[in-house]
């Protein structure tokens, strides 16, 4: 039990019998929480009373924690003798089941897609089962969705080359194929806020088709923001020569997280843009 009593500053010094890093305490994960309540809370009240106050102070709180709170965590990554290797280890293992339950989010909205897509009848409208249902017209996805899967699938592309650029030591490719990665983040974006600007159906009262489309590509848009704004700090601190051929999880991290945005976009295209568009009659 005394090993818990230890600090980081033991753990630099190497007077800890032990390879694991146990971390200082720290108020983040408290601040974290009551941010997060916060901003559940100003969910509720924008949906049911418009009232928008108290969302806006919960998402300024939460992006402030996770500021505060990742730049502690790259400064541990950068003071030697606390990542150490069981430590890099563990960091892969918990970012491998971070991409796990992200996977299995991402199955609940395909499972409530293809209920409908299947079984068209538990709509239980008064027109012939089909889906897309009667009235709706679905968008072309040889169109706008045919232009972000071609941009997804070339950001695959870069993040890779500046991964080899990074075991190779080049600098400049590195930062390069960053910036590149990061470009196409923001294309795919764009193309995504004026498809549905643009969108044949409506985003509100928009029946089940509007609500299982919206769900799924608007949470993948979500996770596109967030690993675009990964990318981007993994940007300026390849600039600043902080990751090196031999310890550079925080970008092989991002790498991960890229990876399987590209792979969910490429089910979407397929599962709700190509085969939504036929629409299928129920027997």
């Amino acid at each position: 039990m005394s090993g818990y009593l230890h600090t980081a500053k033991d753990q630099v010094k190497g007077s800890v019998p032990h390879p694991y890093h146990l971390v200082d305490p720290s108020l983040w994960p408290l601040f974290g929480a009551a941010s997060a309540m916060t901003t559940f809370a100003g969910i509720i009240l924008a949906a049911h009373f418009h009232n928008f106050i108290l969302l806006a102070i919960g998402l300024l709180s939460v992006a402030t924690i996770m500021f505060v709170w990742w730049r502690d965590v790259v400064h541990e990554s950068r003071t030697p003798g606390l990542h150490k290797i069981v430590t890099q280890v563990g960091l892969r293992y918990g970012m491998a089941l971070f991409i796990s339950s992200e996977v299995m989010f991402f199955v609940s909205f395909f499972w409530n897609y293809f209920n409908y897509f299947f079984f068209p009848e538990k709509m239980g409208t008064a027109f012939a089962p089909t889906w897309p249902p009667q009235g709706v017209t679905s968008i072309d996805p040889f169109a706008i969705p045919l232009f972000n899967t071609m941009v997804l699938l070339l950001s695959g592309t870069t993040i890779t080359w500046a991964h080899h650029a990074l075991l190779e030591g080049d600098q400049k490719n590195l930062v390069r194929g960053l910036g590149i990665t990061i470009l196409l983040g923001l294309s795919f974006l764009c193309g995504q806020a004026w498809e549905y600007t643009h969108s044949p159906f409506p985003f509100y009262h928009g029946g089940i088709y509007a609500s299982s489309f919206f769900i799924a590509t608007g949470f993948h848009g979500l996770h596109v923001i967030i690993g675009t704004i990964f990318l981007t700090v993994c940007f300026f601190r390849a600039r600043a020569g902080q990751f090196t051929p031999s310890r550079h999880f925080g970008f092989e991290a991002a790498a991960w997280y890229w990876h399987f945005v590209d792979v969910v976009w490429l089910f979407l295209f397929v599962c709700i843009y190509y085969l939504g568009r036929s629409a299928v009659v129920a027997g």
